[in-house]
């Protein structure tokens, strides 16, 4: 047979290990209100039923109806993680500026145009940026749409991917500096690298980051 309300005040309190005084005192409500409740003379509110299952540690539904478990499932362990195995990543906001092509050179690309800001843990230089990679010859380490940061204060070396500006036309590639050549080559080998003078580059800007697009 199923228990009413003001027995089960009375379990969930004395469950509890408290006298009638001092759950009254907690509830804020007279001592002999508490013992109505008990005695099934009055049923408390839903604000005071709430304020019961809190207090008492039991579920509302259980206390208002008697029906599933008194004090609910039990709560997964929590344990803490390992903190000597990770360290804390400072994020910080940098400007995505235009596209720039992943494919054949082309005019795309313009610093001073600010389209939004992409949120990326730490990068080592102040005037670093991103920008979108249209087209997939580097593919597949950056793809059409990926987001790549770029870093203008570090210098570029043979090897490096880097954003190139090319007689005012704008290319992502992988760089080979060769005496006064530097060739540019895509990861894709359905295209093929290409050869430029040094002084035909305006800057050669290296990737530090490839942001991948979902």
């Amino acid at each position: 047979m199923k228990e009413s309300i003001a027995v089960r005040i009375r379990l969930a309190r004395q469950g509890r290990g408290m006298d009638q005084a001092r759950l009254a005192a907690r509830l804020d409500v007279a001592t002999r209100t508490l013992q109505r409740w008990e005695k099934g003379e009055q049923v408390p509110d839903s604000n005071f039923l709430m304020r019961l299952a809190k207090i008492l540690g039991v579920t509302p539904h259980w206390l208002l109806t008697g029906e599933g478990s008194m004090y609910g499932e039990p709560s997964a362990k929590i344990l803490p993680l390992p903190t000597g195995r990770y360290k804390k990543v400072d994020l910080i906001s940098l400007p995505l500026l235009s596209s720039v092509p992943g494919g054949a050179p082309s005019l795309m690309f313009h610093p001073e145009y600010v389209e939004k800001y992409i949120t990326v843990d730490t990068v080592n230089d102040s005037s670093a940026f991103a920008l979108e990679v249209k087209g997939n010859s580097m593919a597949p380490r950056i793809e059409d749409g990926d987001i790549i940061v770029v870093s203008p204060k570090l210098e570029p070396r043979s090897g490096d991917i880097c954003v190139v500006r090319v007689s005012d036309e704008d290319t992502v590639k992988r760089i080979k500096i060769d005496g006064q050549l530097i060739y540019l080559i895509p990861l894709n080998p359905e295209y093929e690298p290409m050869a430029v003078k040094k002084k035909d580059v305006t800057f050669m800007w290296r990737v530090v980051k490839v942001i991948k697009s979902v």
